[in-house]
């Protein structure tokens, strides 16, 4: 196994703002599968990482030994490779779910984690994530101070393979690069023997709606899905280009919006929104927690045919009462769970076999 020795810091400290190469950040670079927001070259004695939007790059020739984190994510990540003992700080301790030594210094709300905590930690690199103005601003205000900041921005990748395709970024930082592309192949090698699941079955459906033939119930199975909930009078819903939207079109599912390219959730009305989605088989992703509290939320809610029969999930399986879920932490990093819960649904399966999905009853 490699072993690196020494991180060249000040090219993150100096560069970190630099415009990123046009070309970056938007193909799938060399030495990727998926995704489009980092690269890795290796050499004889390192590795270097370059992170795009906004533009990184470093020279790693020893794995980073204390780490920050600023998304839950990032510690589905280090769990994933087993490296939970290089976190040493979080933000939102309470918002974890993944099982952590329970030492690591609470750094604050990540919206603007607490400076004087973050050197108290004496991190080798804080573990951003680039939501917007706001925190780059704090990200500039802890580099000022001589804290290390890398940008691990999963979120802005499209397909679900291509969140989890961080883990390698992940890995390289702790010199695990070589685990990070054994445990990611087996997530990419399970995801699509699922998608070829899907289409085997969408195959032999379609020949029997051909020949007359239905399921065992004499029904076919449920196949249009719809997403999102009602807020403040505007329903939004996943883009073609989310990763929603992804697990959708891999599991087989009909949903109207694949061809959308907006980068953001849709806006809908609520009479958009009947017009896509009043007879849609299931809806996943709701908000509520029972059927009673998604009538109490807006009685809007009751209007759909996946309401009146029952068929209504959200992402809530694995929570604790303190709000962490692991929908945001194992679910990212490992995508075929999440592509195989979608799958269930549409099947009707018991709810047992599902990972992060939760009916509403």
């Amino acid at each position: 196994m490699k072993q690196y020795g020494i991180i060249i810091l000040t090219l993150i400290l100096f560069v970190g703002c630099a415009k990123q190469p046009a070309e970056q950040g938007s193909v799938v670079p060399e030495g990727n599968k998926y995704a489009v927001g980092f690269q890795l070259t290796e050499t004889d004695s390192s590795v270097i990482v370059e992170v795009f939007k906004p533009y990184q790059r470093m020279e790693i020739k020893e794995p980073l030994q204390r780490l920050g984190t600023m998304s839950t994510v990032q510690v589905g990540f280090l769990y994933a490779l087993d490296a939970i003992d290089h976190l040493a700080a979080v933000c939102n301790p309470e918002l974890i779910y993944t099982p952590v030594k329970g030492d690591e210094i609470d750094l604050g709300d990540s919206m603007k984690p607490s400076a004087e905590r973050v050197l108290q930690a004496g991190l080798d690199a804080l573990l951003a994530v680039n939501y917007g103005q706001y925190d780059n601003l704090e990200a500039a205000r802890l580099e000022k101070l001589g804290v290390p900041i890398i940008y691990i921005n999963e979120w802005q990748e499209g397909s679900p393979l291509a969140r989890a395709e961080w883990i390698r970024a992940i890995g390289a930082l702790v010199g695990k690069l070589p685990q990070a592309d054994s445990v990611f192949n087996e997530i990419e090698t399970r995801y699509k023997n699922l998608t070829a699941s899907v289409s085997e079955w969408s195959h032999s459906e379609a020949v029997s709606q051909q020949s007359g033939l239905t399921g065992e119930a004499g029904q076919s199975a449920p196949r249009s899905i719809m997403s999102g909930n009602n807020f403040r009078g505007t329903w939004y819903v996943p883009s073609g280009k989310n990763y929603l939207a992804y697990l959708f079109k891999d599991a087989g599912a009909e949903y109207p919006f694949y061809e959308d390219e907006r980068a953001t959730s849709i806006p809908l009305t609520i009479e958009e929104t009947i017009h896509y989605f009043h007879d849609a088989d299931v809806w996943v992703g709701a908000g509520g927690n029972s059927l009673a509290e998604l009538a109490e939320m807006d009685e809007k809610h009751t209007w759909f045919k996946a309401y009146q029969s029952g068929r209504i999930y959200n992402w809530r399986k694995q929570r604790k009462a303190g709000g962490a879920n692991n929908f945001w932490e194992r679910g990212v990093v490992h995508p075929e769970e999440m592509l195989e819960d979608v799958i269930n649904i549409l099947n009707n399966a018991p709810d047992t076999t599902l990972h992060f999905a939760e009916r509403l009853y």
